[in-house]
Protein backbone atom coordinates (compact mmCIF):
# COMPACT_ATOMS: atom_id res chain seq x y z
CA UNK A 1 0.00 0.00 0.00
CA UNK A 2 1.51 3.51 -1.01
CA UNK A 3 2.04 5.91 1.62
CA UNK A 4 0.11 9.19 1.98
CA UNK A 5 1.41 12.15 0.74
CA UNK A 6 0.82 14.49 3.15
CA UNK A 7 0.58 17.81 1.74
CA UNK A 8 2.40 21.35 2.40
CA UNK A 9 0.54 23.98 3.60
CA UNK A 10 1.29 27.62 2.79
CA UNK A 11 0.37 30.69 5.02
CA UNK A 12 -1.71 33.51 3.91
CA UNK A 13 -3.42 36.58 5.47
CA UNK A 14 -7.21 36.76 4.46
CA UNK A 15 -8.72 40.65 3.75
CA UNK A 16 -9.98 41.14 7.51
CA UNK A 17 -5.87 40.15 8.81
CA UNK A 18 -6.83 36.44 9.54
CA UNK A 19 -4.27 33.97 9.04
CA UNK A 20 -4.82 31.10 6.35
CA UNK A 21 -3.71 27.84 5.21
CA UNK A 22 -3.73 26.97 1.80
CA UNK A 23 -3.18 23.63 0.46
CA UNK A 24 -2.55 23.75 -3.59
CA UNK A 25 -2.73 20.69 -5.96
CA UNK A 26 0.24 19.91 -8.52
CA UNK A 27 -1.36 22.16 -10.93
CA UNK A 28 -0.75 24.90 -8.49
CA UNK A 29 -4.49 25.77 -8.11
CA UNK A 30 -5.34 26.18 -4.48
CA UNK A 31 -7.11 22.51 -2.99
CA UNK A 32 -8.34 23.67 0.38
CA UNK A 33 -8.25 26.72 2.20
CA UNK A 34 -8.81 26.67 6.27
CA UNK A 35 -8.65 29.00 9.14
CA UNK A 36 -5.30 28.61 11.24
CA UNK A 37 -7.40 27.92 14.54
CA UNK A 38 -9.74 25.87 13.07
CA UNK A 39 -6.72 23.54 11.24
CA UNK A 40 -4.49 24.01 14.33
CA UNK A 41 -7.34 22.43 16.59
CA UNK A 42 -7.47 19.58 13.90
CA UNK A 43 -3.55 19.03 14.25
CA UNK A 44 -3.39 18.70 18.00
CA UNK A 45 -6.88 16.58 18.12
CA UNK A 46 -4.84 14.00 16.02
CA UNK A 47 -2.19 11.50 17.51
CA UNK A 48 0.74 9.78 16.00
CA UNK A 49 1.16 5.98 15.98
CA UNK A 50 4.01 6.88 18.53
CA UNK A 51 2.02 8.87 20.66
CA UNK A 52 -0.58 6.44 20.82
CA UNK A 53 1.66 3.98 21.70
CA UNK A 54 2.99 5.79 24.48
CA UNK A 55 -0.06 6.17 25.88
CA UNK A 56 -0.92 2.43 25.94
CA UNK A 57 1.90 1.37 27.66
CA UNK A 58 1.70 4.39 30.90
CA UNK A 59 -1.94 3.36 31.29
CA UNK A 60 -0.62 -0.47 31.36
CA UNK A 61 2.07 0.76 34.11
CA UNK A 62 -0.58 2.98 36.01
CA UNK A 63 -2.79 -0.38 36.41
CA UNK A 64 0.35 -2.43 37.79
Amino acid sequence: MAAKKKSKRTVLRSAKGKKLYAVRDAGGKFKDIQSYARAHAADLRKTTKKEGAQAKSKKKAKKK
